[in-house]
């Protein structure tokens, strides 16, 4: 996994997203207790009123429910567990919560005490922003070989096709070398990072440098996206923020073939609903495998498997595949995918177009090593070093074009050698004519200028140097 752009001015996204829903979550509890408050007043006044009060009261409630699923996200990132723990509990609780109970004070109470809790400010873990920013700088992190032997026996390559692999951010491309080898695929990679795509190009068979968002490459012309982004979200100098996972998913998509497989790892927490929408509306037969035990634990990450499908117009359910988020150990280990789970299309698809952001002069100078087609431009043909005789005995007018266009320079072997070397020079002559009127009178002068080619043949003879015009 690799795409970052210089990071060194930005900050980690998460941290900036706690500070924001900490003052949200106590806007929104204070909202409710004081709608809570106003429905009471009007319940015996203005029924129409309460009723709009209650309607009211019912989107803050969904909004407060939204804001604690986001904070649950941002905490996992913050490696703050038990927190994001607490955030799940408390948006399940408040999903439930009866509206017209008496019993605000303990839900504020209870929200407060957990928005003040959050790590922003001082209370921040210097050790896991550092670790975390450490992460966003380097923006590499290669799948670990165990996952990947199990995720190879979960695909079925056709026989007899080759198969084109393609994995946006290569890092040094020893993840889809191993998917690739012994399997008849032509791997294709692509890095930002230039010393790693250099090494990626001894593993792959082409490799694009630069940004995958600025290269070009063919749609719909891969067998198989193996695709594990970055997935650290910053805030950029400009203060965009940025979701790597996200864009990398919509904007490699193209690239599959209609029945390809995707592969794509993230943390299992990114499972995020706009995530979901996307997986949902492009992929059949979507599957969720948690890496193996120590993997896990360390990076969090899950693979979705899916095959592209041509997008409906009716939408699908996602809530079963965002609910992983919240429950990762219900997701099974991919040390329980079936042998061959997933075939890829078994035709031949050409990769018309591939080329990175940046000329790669590597390549360019590899593909001459393989074609002879350089060398024959350079080789001299038999008719360029051979004697050159005309077919036909040449004119007098043609003898005079070649000697003054200086093919027949040098030594002319004869009864009395000599050397000739010919040449075409302008030769500008004036005349000037008087001219006079009817009557005899002078009115002027007209001048002609006449141009012509003069041919000289200057011969170097036994006898000295003669020149013939």
């Amino acid at each position: 996994m690799s795409e970052l752009p210089d990071l060194s001015a930005q900050k980690p996204y998460a941290l900036d997203q706690l500070a924001q829903l900490k003052g949200k979550i106590i806007q929104l509890s204070q909202s409710m207790v004081l709608q809570r408050a106003r429905i009471e007043r009007c319940r015996q006044s203005d029924l129409a009123a309460a009723r709009d009060i209650y309607a009211e009261l019912s989107k803050t409630r969904e909004a407060l429910v939204e804001a604690l699923a986001q904070t649950q996200l941002f905490l996992m990132e913050m490696e703050e567990y038990a927190l994001a723990k607490i955030s799940g509990q408390l948006r399940q609780g408040l999903a439930g919560f009866a509206l017209m109970s008496t019993g605000y004070k303990s839900v504020y109470e209870a929200l407060s005490r957990f928005a003040s809790s959050l790590p922003v400010g001082q209370k921040t873990n210097a050790a896991v922003v550092g670790r975390l920013m450490n992460n966003i700088k380097l923006g590499y992190y290669p799948t670990d070989p165990d996952n990947i032997d199990l995720l190879l026996r979960g695909i079925k390559f056709p026989e007899g096709v080759t198969t084109n692999l393609l994995d946006p951010c290569c890092g040094c491309g020893k993840a889809l070398r191993q998917l690739a080898q012994g399997n008849n695929c032509y791997a294709y990679g692509v890095e930002l990072d230039e010393s790693r795509a250099e090494e990626a190009q001894t593993r792959l068979h082409r490799v694009g440098f630069g940004s995958f968002f600025h290269s070009s490459i063919s749609r719909e012309a891969f067998h198989l996206l193996f695709l594990n982004p970055p997935y650290l979200s910053v805030i950029n100098e400009s203060g965009g923020r940025s979701r790597h996972e996200k864009r990398f998913l919509i904007e490699s998509l193209p690239a599959l073939a209609y029945g390809g497989l995707l592969i794509y790892v993230i943390p299992y927490y990114r499972l995020t609903p706009d995530i979901c929408r996307i997986l949902v509306d492009n992929f059949d037969d979507l599957t969720v495998w948690r890496f193996t035990e120590s993997e896990f634990r360390k990076f969090k990450q899950v693979a979705v498997l899916g095959v592209r499908k041509p997008r409906g117009t009716e939408l699908q359910d996602t809530l079963w595949l965002e609910e992983l988020a919240s429950a990762p150990m219900s997701i099974r280990s991919l040390a329980e995918m079936p042998e061959e789970r997933y075939a890829l299309p078994d035709h031949t698809i050409e990769v018309n177009a591939f080329k990175g952001e940046r000329f790669n002069q590597k390549e360019l100078e590899q593909q001459l090593r393989r074609c002879n087609s350089f060398a024959q431009m350079m080789a001299r043909s038999e008719l360029d070093s051979g004697v050159k005789r005309p077919l036909l005995p040449l004119s007098i007018s043609q003898i005079g074009l070649i000697g003054g266009s200086g093919m027949i320079n040098g030594l002319i072997a004869c009864d009395t050698p000599h050397i000739i070397k010919g040449r075409i020079v302008k030769v500008i002559r004036t005349e000037s004519e008087e001219k006079f009127s009817v009557q005899g009178n002078h009115i002027g002068s007209e001048v002609k200028e006449t141009i012509t080619n003069k041919m000289i043949f200057n011969v170097l003879t036994p006898n000295g140097f003669k020149a013939l015009t």
